[in-house]
């Protein structure tokens, strides 16, 4: 009987650890974050160019669940938090309308600093077919292959698919920006494609913030997944 018992006790036992939600919380996938909520711009703040007169609120829009950037004047929208150790997944379109040489806003991730054009941290490039490059703004510390380094912009470093022009969608369609942030590592995803990697990162967290920098672009589902459960 005392056998059957302690069957019995052991088998409950293991019924108990295999529940859902049994586990410890810290095993738990830390759930995913909407930076942008579709609706506004909740979470976020808006600058623009001080030299240039202008009215954010006109600059940066929501439209249908989409964030509209006229893209002039130069500005951004930076989030109001610090985040380090994510996955942040950014979609974009270019608009159909306008020129292609000016073409061109960014991601930056580990933003630090005072509002300015441009505070310091690392640019994810969107400028129309190079994104995936890194640009290290304000003296931002990066370690990034110096075969990849722009000779006459040397704190850009070109995207792996340098030459490739079909890593990005045509115009009007919408594209996908993968930015993992891992510790002191940056890695770039381009419509899945890895197109740049760095470490040794001088900052492992700071704000995000999307650029206002030339031509009207489109953005949607904005979402950032933790890579480490929150401390209880």
């Amino acid at each position: 009987m005392f056998r059957g018992m302690m069957a019995v006790t052991t088998l409950i036992g293991a019924l108990v650890l295999a529940a859902p939600g049994a586990a410890d919380d810290k095993d738990k996938a830390p759930a995913t974050i909407k930076l942008f909520n579709g609706k506004n711009f909740e979470g976020w703040k808006k600058f623009s160019d001080p030299n240039v007169k202008a009215d954010p609120d006109e600059v940066w829009t929501v439209k249908d669940g989409i964030i509209v950037c006229k893209g002039v004047p130069n500005g951004y929208i930076i989030t109001e938090k610090e985040y380090g150790d994510y996955v942040l997944k950014v979609q974009w379109r270019w608009a159909k309308e306008g020129d292609n040489n000016k073409r061109n806003s960014g991601v930056f991730v580990h933003v630090s600093g005072k509002d300015k054009i441009w505070p310091k941290g690392v640019e994810a490039q969107l400028y129309r077919d190079q994104a995936g490059d890194f640009w290290l703004v304000d003296g931002f510390k990066l370690k990034v292959d110096e075969k990849r380094q722009n000779p006459k912009a040397k704190i850009n470093y070109y995207r792996i698919d340098k030459d490739k022009k079909d890593i990005e969608k045509p115009i009007g369609e919408w594209n996908q920006y993968v930015i993992t942030c891992d510790g002191d590592k940056i890695k770039l995803e381009v419509n899945g494609h890895l197109e740049n990697e760095g470490s040794e990162a001088e900052r492992t967290k700071g704000k995000i913030l999307i650029q206002s920098e030339g031509a009207e672009i489109h953005f949607r589902n904005i979402e950032l997944r933790p890579l480490k459960a929150p401390k209880s």
